[in-house]
């Protein structure tokens, strides 16, 4: 994971702003800034780095995943559009296959067919599965590259998606089963919540279960919305919250709002935390 972090931060106006790394879920999740052509470069140094140290022949984890280079999305985050972002991941996307014998599938907004626009599609029996069924299954021949897995770093997803929170609950039970009952009631995909992707998982080292999730849009549905109805679901199986925790980066809004409400807040507003006025 060095390797590949430093590949990336070596870069040219690539500034690497925080590494993740989950043991259970045997996953690492890196987020980099630049601008358009460095974080193309970036991404592309990564990916090769990936490919070359990572076989997927031998990988296992709680965590879904396709490839070495399971995800690269593309996220605007100022003086950059959505669809910059969807050029810059076909662009990138297409040099991977290219250059690195990687078969390459695109989704959310740069996405050529509905049916791929949502990740858990691609991802449909991860690994194991899709190394089976691409090269006989039309349906999942990729946007890009040869029709067959890479033979140690599998397959690729790339994309252009907004600001996505990875967010895990730990619950203080040893039953997974609770874990998957709560992920099942609030994704969206079950008639949950809005913008919600969640899975049960077990945390064998830490004695505990989770409810993993990806927050695709904060703005549909909040995490502190999110938190209240796993605690409430939680309290129904006569099972505490143990903790929460957040993979990778976070905006500031949703915090200011789960605090405000936690703390009653009547007037409060982002112009009083004393950081934002420093910045300005």
């Amino acid at each position: 994971m060095d390797a590949i972090a430093n590949a990336i931060a070596a870069v040219p106006h690539v500034r690497l702003l925080d590494r993740e790394m989950d043991a259970s879920h045997n996953r690492c999740v890196i987020t980099f800034v630049g601008d358009r052509a460095s974080v193309a470069e970036g991404a592309l140094a990564g990916a090769r780095k990936a490919v070359e140290l990572i076989d997927m022949n031998a990988h296992r984890g709680e965590h879904p995943r396709i490839g070495a280079l399971d995800v690269c999305p593309f996220v605007p985050v100022a003086g950059v559009t959505m669809d910059d972002c969807v050029a810059i991941a076909r662009t990138v996307g297409k040099r991977i296959a290219d250059e690195l014998g990687v078969p390459v599938y695109l989704y959310e907004a740069a996405a050529t067919r509905p049916d791929r626009k949502d990740l858990p599609n691609i991802r449909k029996g991860e690994y194991e599965g899709l190394k089976r069924a691409i090269g006989t299954d039309p349906d999942r021949r990729p946007d890009f590259g040869p029709a067959r897995m890479h033979p140690t770093a599998g397959a690729t997803v790339v994309g252009a998606r907004p600001i996505l929170i990875a967010w895990n609950v730990n619950l203080a039970t040893t039953d997974v089963r609770v874990a998957k009952r709560i992920a099942k009631a609030i994704r969206e995909s079950d008639g949950g919540l809005p913008a919600v992707r969640a899975k049960g998982f077990e945390l064998a080292d830490r004695g505990l279960v989770q409810v993993s999730m990806n927050m695709i849009d904060y703005h549909k549905t909040s995490p502190l919305r999110v938190f209240e109805e796993i605690r409430r679901l939680a309290d129904a199986e006569g099972v505490a919250v143990a903790e929460s925790e957040i993979v990778g980066l976070v905006p500031l809004d949703p915090l200011i709002e789960a605090a405000t409400a936690y703390f009653k807040l009547a007037t409060f507003q982002r112009n009083q935390i004393l950081e934002t006025r420093l910045w300005e």
